[in-house]
């Protein structure tokens, strides 16, 4: 018995117009047997290791379906005994060979082995939250068992070959390859979906010694627990579609069109390479032999403008990137002032409940990814594929339809396997994402509290937190970078299949046909090279743009928030005609558990104080808030002159009330920006006459760089008090008609408290003031004083 027919090598991989029997079943066998009894192997000892089981209901269709996937997985089984049978009792009448046995019982084994991998994954969890699709194990295998059935195709032209159907033997095994095709192509279809694997969306059902992340609080809660970027696409491009096209300035419109037409004049450059490389030896392979210093230059000219195998060094390329680069900065530029205006128009209570390190991570991501999403799709993406439909056209035209097959299939079979296992990649990254956004999260906060963390000692044990939230994103980062390696494996396998099929196929035609030339075979070649070289770029294209709409989906969302306090219809600027302040039947609360202010009325009259007394958590500091509209009241009215705020625009409302907050919060600037952003119009000396007014003047010469003197985060270069009287600056320069001070005195000495309350009794004279404190003395002048307790007024008077 030998292990191939007689006159038959192993090596022989053509043979009468078509693959060797012999070759295909052995490279089949052995591929897809060593790939899975080396990662199924892996994966099940994961399993062992960290799976455990769950008992979770499924439903009744995913049950049937989960049936049908084992059933046609057994059947694959099963076929190739049926098939070696069929082959040794009716074709080969009782001749047997190695490689039937070999296929046979290889192919049978390693079906039955992801049989078992299925049942496993449907039921058995690991650590991590599992997506609705199977692993990237089985993804593979079952790609590759498609490939090789599609490889059988090349047979079509084989006079001896079953497909012509001619005797009863020939249709039993076109009866056989119809149903082994069928259920490989269901089978494929069904593992995308997984059938019988439930997405786990509940804390409860993690195995124990999970975590779940969380990040912001978004509205894509389907993309976050698995789903397709793809998911809402028409909603992402609705959002970004204002700022893509420059629809103000015909000069960036000119440009976009130039660039499209170089995009154009470089598909056709990329055609026309290769052609002239085939003139060029052709012309130096047959007689006469001629010296084509005309083909050469045109060739070297072609080359010039496409550049490298890519086109990344040509002139048409280098031309584009020239133009697009204003283009790309409109669309970013627009994209980064409309969500940082948009940031500012959220409210206090939505910028209270989010991290600053997340939410400006959230937007250095979102916007970077706008810079290379246009890019990607437009100039990579696109003519990718209008290369690989040319060259199909071309190849059929100029060779025959093989050629064509043998493209299109490579590259249809590659362009499907990375978008499939790029989609079954995505969760990995949106893990990643979100780790990243804790770690950064966590250092901000951490060096935010910098003197926190000294009054306390706690470096260690920042150290060690933030040394575990990076250990939890490179944890992340390892599933990403290590599936990203096992899809390039794939593609891989995919690219040199295509090449090695199609070289065979030419060479052939070339040597034995006779019908094909040398410089057909250098056009091939050369051509699918220049092709191949961009189709490998094409699962990175694919994956960075997964990438960027998954960085994008944090940026949407914040640009979805809605805006809590706004501007009613047709709003008027507030009329300031003398200041009195009024709250009528005023009711708030943060939360509807607990109400902060009940039916609070009060009337400050023109050019009167009034004070706030009352212990911490009565709603002294919430009244301040309310009249600033930093929140709208759940009751009752606010007015301002007889004018409900509510109806007024808020830029002439807050225009028109000075604040002194009991937190002082500085720029990172020198004094003299942090006074004048009172009134940023105001000449320096009104600075300085603010300065004065506050009691600061003085202490700010005696810097080394007086009014230049730069304060540091948050102000912390300056004493608390001093922090305080530049922000009291800031408020005189400002000059509004309506004070508001929120204990703007509780961290000044007393002497600087006393030479303060008497420049802000110069500044609110003839002002309306509201004053909130704890200690009398900074009160006895206000006209009237008013006790909260539990939110309710319980005293008045003076």
């Amino acid at each position: 018995m030998g292990y191939c027919p007689q006159n038959i090598s192993i090596y022989t991989v053509w043979v009468d117009h078509g693959i060797s029997e012999c070759f295909i079943d052995t490279l089949s066998a052995v591929v897809i047997g060593a790939y899975l009894l080396l990662f199924g192997s892996a994966q099940l000892w994961m399993y062992a290791k960290y799976g455990s089981p769950h008992h979770m209901t499924v439903q009744r269709r995913d049950r049937f379906l989960f049936a049908v996937q084992l059933f046609l997985t057994f059947l694959l089984a099963i076929l190739p005994v049926v098939g070696f049978l069929v082959n040794v009792y009716m074709k080969n009448h009782g001749a047997v060979y190695g490689y039937m046995i070999l296929h046979a019982v290889l192919t049978s084994m390693v079906f039955i082995y992801s049989a078992v991998l299925v049942i496993i994954e449907c039921n058995y969890l690991l650590p991590s939250v599992p997506s609705q699709g199977h692993g990237l194990v089985l993804l593979v295998f079952w790609t590759l068992v498609f490939i090789f059935e599609n490889i059988m195709f090349f047979n079509l032209g084989r006079k001896d070959w079953w497909f012509h159907m001619s005797s009863l033997t020939d249709k039993v095994q076109m009866a056989l390859f119809v149903t082994r095709y069928v259920s490989c192509l269901l089978i494929f279809v069904l593992g995308l979906k997984a059938p019988g694997i439930v997405p786990v969306d509940d804390d409860s059902l993690l195995p124990p010694g999970s975590v779940k992340l969380t990040s912001l609080d978004l509205t894509f809660q389907d993309e976050v627990a698995g789903g397709s970027t793809w998911n809402n696409v028409k909603r992402k491009v609705r959002i970004l579609a204002p700022f893509l096209w420059p629809k103000n300035d015909c000069i960036l419109q000119c440009r976009v069109f130039i660039c499209i037409l170089l995009l154009i004049a470089g598909r056709a450059t990329n055609l026309f390479v290769p052609i002239y490389n085939k003139y060029i030896v052709d012309s130096m392979t047959f007689s006469p032999i001629q010296f084509r210093w005309d083909f050469v230059l045109v060739y070297v000219g072609l080359k010039f403008l496409q550049g490298g195998g890519t086109g990344g060094m040509g002139l048409l390329n280098n031309m584009r990137s020239y133009l697009w680069i204003r283009v790309q900065q409109y669309t970013t530029r627009e994209v980064e002032v409309e969500l940082f205006q948009h940031l500012h128009g959220l409210s206090l209570r939505w910028h209270l409940s989010r991290k600053t390190g997340e939410v400006l991570r959230v937007m250095d991501r979102g916007t970077e990814s706008i810079n290379n999403l246009l890019s990607y799709i437009i100039f990579n993406i696109f003519p990718t594929i209008t290369d690989i439909f040319i060259a199909v056209v071309y190849f059929i035209t100029l060779f025959n339809i093989w050629f064509g097959i043998i493209v299109f299939f490579t590259m249809v079979f590659y362009i499907i396997a990375t978008i499939c296992i790029t989609e079954w990649r995505t969760k990995f990254q949106r893990k990643m994402n979100l780790a990243d956004n804790a770690m950064k999260a966590r250092s901000v906060d951490s060096l935010l509290n910098f003197e926190t963390v000294k009054y306390y000692g706690a470096e260690d044990y920042e150290v060690q937190s933030f040394r575990e939230a990076i250990i939890n994103y490179q944890g992340e980062e390892w599933k990403t970078l290590a599936s990203l390696n096992l899809l390039n494996m794939l593609q891989n396998i995919i690219i040199c299949s295509g090449l090695l099929i199609g070289s065979l196929l030419c060479v052939h035609l070339v040597t034995d046909m006779h019908t094909l030339t040398v410089g057909d075979y250098v056009l091939f070649s050369s051509y699918i090279i220049q092709l191949y070289v961009p189709l490998n770029w094409f699962g990175t294209y694919y994956r960075a743009i997964q990438k960027n709409f998954i960085d994008m989906e944090n940026m949407f969302d914040l640009l979805a928030e809605e805006t809590e306090i706004t501007d009613e219809p047709g709003a008027l600027p507030l009329k300031i005609k003398e200041g009195s302040v009024e709250f009528r039947d005023v009711s708030f609360s943060y939360n509807s558990d607990r109400a902060i202010l009940s039916n609070i009325s009060f009337y400050v009259s023109p050019g009167k104080t009034l004070a706030l007394v009352g212990p911490s958590g009565s709603g002294k500091s919430t009244i301040i808030r309310l009249l600033f509209r930093f929140y709208d009241v759940s009751g009752g009215s606010i007015l301002i002159d007889n004018q409900d705020i509510k109806t007024v625009q808020q830029v002439s409302l807050r225009k028109a009330i000075g604040v002194v907050p009991q937190d002082t919060v500085l720029f990172n600037n020198t004094i003299k920006f942090n006074i004048n952003y009172g009134r940023v119009s105001a000449p320096d000396g009104d600075i300085i006459l603010a300065a004065k007014n506050a009691d600061i003047h003085e202490s700010i010469m005696n810097f080394p760089e007086a009014y230049n003197t730069q304060v540091g985060e948050r102000g912390l270069k300056l004493s608390g008090g001093e922090k305080q009287r530049v922000a009291i600056a800031r408020t005189l320069l400002k000059s509004p008609t309506i004070v508001l001070l929120d204990e703007a005195t509780s961290a000044l000495d007393t002497q600087t408290e006393r030479n303060i309350q008497a420049a802000l009794a110069k500044v609110c004279s003839n002002r309306t003031t509201i004053i909130v404190a704890h200690r009398l003395s900074t009160i006895i002048h206000a006209d009237e004083i008013l006790v909260l307790k539990e939110g309710l007024i319980v005293e008045r008077g003076r």
